[in-house]
């Protein structure tokens, strides 16, 4: 369901010196921009549950802990156009309110406009969630969306 989500809604990228992350409520995208004509046996990328790193080229990219944890054995990275790394990390708390405001910890933090941003799109993600029936893509959201968004769990139905 986030894909369509996504799809519809956009992404709110969070942009670093070497390309940009961004987050759904069940994953966090990396996607580096690489020189032209990189082959997949330049890249060397390591992903664990608390950390990352990655090499192209024999330089280091990034290297560090990860904000939050994940599921290392759902974690991918692919090589596109020769160009472009994409990272998919899975995460393991898949809540509204676990909005990463920094991709490592200390490291590539979103601004104050830009974690705003995503904090809103994770509510709304959850709300889409919520309410299948619904489309939420286009809406917007004032009000208490911090820590995922109110609390409705105690009305009843």
């Amino acid at each position: 369901m986030s894909v369509h989500f996504e799809e519809r809604s956009g992404v709110i990228p969070c942009k670093t010196p070497w390309g940009s992350w961004y987050q759904t409520m069940e994953e966090v995208y990396i996607e580096v921009t690489v020189p032209q004509g990189t082959s997949a046996k330049e890249v060397k990328c390591h992903l664990g549950t608390r950390d990352i790193e990655l090499h192209v080229r024999g330089n280091e990219i990034f290297k560090g802990t990860l904000f939050g944890t994940t599921v290392s054995d759902e974690a991918t990275w692919t090589l596109e156009d020769k160009c472009l790394i994409r990272i998919v990390l899975m995460k393991t708390n898949r809540e509204a309110g676990n909005c990463w405001p920094s991709l490592l910890e200390g490291e590539y933090c979103a601004n104050a406009w830009v974690q705003d941003q995503m904090q809103r799109k994770l509510t709304l993600e959850r709300f889409q969630r919520e309410n299948p029936g619904f489309d939420f893509s286009g809406a917007e959201i004032s009000g208490n969306f911090a820590g995922g968004g109110p609390d409705f769990s105690s009305l009843q139905q």
